[in-house]
């Protein structure tokens, strides 16, 4: 497999602070699964903003940023049961990011960290 892109985002966890107070926010950025996850964990805030930093890093890795059919709620960060961060597309996003790529079978690697004031993640794609 080759590379196809790779992004990086880094996000002020008070940003997100601030901004999770809107529902319309929440449910524009993440799905059912992201939300349900984050409001069970400790640190609820740099649970969102990991998964915002992520969505972010995975448009820049594809080189579309967040525009022509590409959609937040639909680029889903979960984790694997040993806490490995994965990015599962959906909808119309799988499709778009499937005609893009000109692929149906491509891996997107994806690792997040957070810090006190910051949260951070790094995406590849490879084809």
């Amino acid at each position: 497999m080759k590379i196809y892109g790779i992004g990086t985002d880094i996000i002020k966890i008070s940003r997100i602070k601030k901004s999770i107070k809107s529902k319309t926010f929440i449910s524009r950025l993440f799905s059912q699964d992201e939300v349900e996850k984050c409001n069970k964990t400790k640190n609820t805030f740099n649970c969102f903003a990991k998964r915002f930093a992520a969505k972010e890093a995975f448009s820049k890795a594809l080189g579309t940023g967040i525009s022509k059919g590409i959609n937040f709620n639909e680029i889903v960060v979960l984790n694997e049961k040993n806490g490995k961060p994965y990015i599962k597309l959906k909808n119309k996003t799988k499709k778009n990011v499937e005609k893009k790529l000109k692929k149906k079978f491509f891996k997107i690697s994806l690792s997040l960290a957070d810090e006190r004031n910051y949260a951070v993640a790094f995406v590849t794609i490879s084809i």
